[in-house]
C-alpha cells in the first residue's frame, strides 16, 4: 500500500505528530510541508496534533509585512486556509520583486525629466489603472484582499517586461504601486516611500484613484477567419472605420485567400471577422 493511501484510509496526515517528531530528532520542519504537499492534504491547526504556526518565529523569519501579505493572499477574510510553507516563500519573493524594482531604477523615478510617452509606455499606464481601479474595487466594495494583491502582482509582472524605461512612467507607477502596497504591508511601503523622496508615512496620503482617460483602450486586437477558421489576428485603432479594418485584414490574409473567390466579409460585432471564399 502506498503511504498516500495508508494515510487517507486511516484518517491521517503527515501532520499527525510529525512536527514533533521531526524536533526532536532536529530535521527541517520544511522537509515535512514538501512531504505534506505530495503526500497527503493538511490537518487543521490543533495544539494537540502539534501543527500549529508559531507567529513570532514566522514574523522572526520573513519579517511581519511577509506574514501578513501571505495570510490575506491566501483567501477571502471569511474563508479558512491552510499553511504551506512555500505559500509564504511565494510571498516573500514578491516583496523582493518589489524591492529590486524600486531600488534599482531608483535615479529614474526621483527624475525629473520629462519624456514623450511611446506606445509601450502608454500600455505600462492603462495597465496601471486599471491595477489602481480593480483594487480599490476589491477593498472597498468586497474586502476581496486576495484578488485586489494578485491584481498587483499581475502589474509588476508587466512591469517586469518593460523595457522603454521612462522616468514619467516609472515614477507613476513607484508611486501608485508603493500607495497600493500599503494597507497590506504598511512597513516596506513606508520605507521605500521615503526612499522615493516622499515625506511622512503612506497612511497620510490619500489611496490612488484610478485615470479613466488612461484606461481607455486605443487599439484592439481582432481575429481574421477563413471559412470559420482563424488565420492570424490584425491590430487596429478602436476608431478605424469598418471599410478599413476589412481592407487591413484582407491584406493580411492574402497567401489563404489567393486564386479564391470572395463570397462576404462579415464583421461579427467589430470583435471577429470571418472571410467566406470558394
Amino acid at each position: 500500500m502506498k503511504l498516500k493511501e495508508f494515510l487517507e484510509k486511516n484518517h491521517l496526515t503527515l501532520n499527525d505528530n510529525a512536527k514533533l517528531l521531526f524536533e526532536k530528532l532536529n530535521l527541517d520542519i520544511q522537509i515535512l510541508s514538501k512531504l505534506e504537499e505530495k503526500y497527503g492534504k493538511s490537518d487543521k491547526m490543533s495544539k494537540s496534533k502539534h501543527n500549529t504556526v508559531d507567529p513570532d518565529e514566522m514574523i522572526s523569519k520573513y519579517g511581519a509585512d511577509t506574514v501578513r501579505l501571505y495570510i490575506l493572499f491566501a483567501a477571502p477574510p471569511e474563508n479558512n486556509f491552510d499553511w504551506i510553507e512555500s505559500g509564504i516563500e511565494g510571498a516573500h519573493r514578491f516583496l523582493k520583486r518589489v524591492w529590486n524594482f524600486i531600488t534599482e531604477n531608483l535615479d529614474l523615478i526621483k527624475s525629473e525629466e520629462k519624456k514623450e510617452l511611446n506606445e509601450e509606455d502608454l500600455a505600462i499606464r492603462r495597465k496601471l489603472h486599471q491595477t489602481i481601479k480593480k483594487v480599490r474595487s476589491d477593498i472597498e466594495k468586497n474586502l476581496q484582499f486576495n484578488t485586489a494583491i494578485a491584481s498587483i502582482m499581475e502589474l509588476m509582472n508587466a512591469i517586469s517586461d518593460y523595457k522603454s524605461k521612462n522616468p514619467v512612467i516609472l515614477k507613476e507607477v513607484a508611486e501608485n504601486l508603493i500607495l497600493m502596497l500599503s494597507p497590506f504591508t504598511p512597513f516596506i511601503a513606508d520605507y521605500l516611500w521615503r526612499l522615493i523622496g516622499k515625506e511622512g508615512y503612506t497612511i497620510n496620503y490619500l489611496f490612488p484613484i484610478a485615470d479613466e482617460e488612461a484606461i481607455k483602450e486605443t487599439e484592439k486586437e481582432i481575429p481574421v477567419q477563413i471559412n470559420g477558421k482563424v488565420r492570424t489576428t490584425i491590430k487596429v485603432k478602436v476608431d478605424m472605420p469598418e471599410e478599413e479594418i476589412k481592407k487591413l485584414a484582407l491584406e493580411n490574409v492574402q497567401k489563404w485567400i489567393e486564386g479564391k473567390e470572395i463570397v462576404k466579409i462579415i464583421f461579427a460585432g467589430g470583435k471577429i471577422i470571418n472571410i467566406v471564399v470558394k
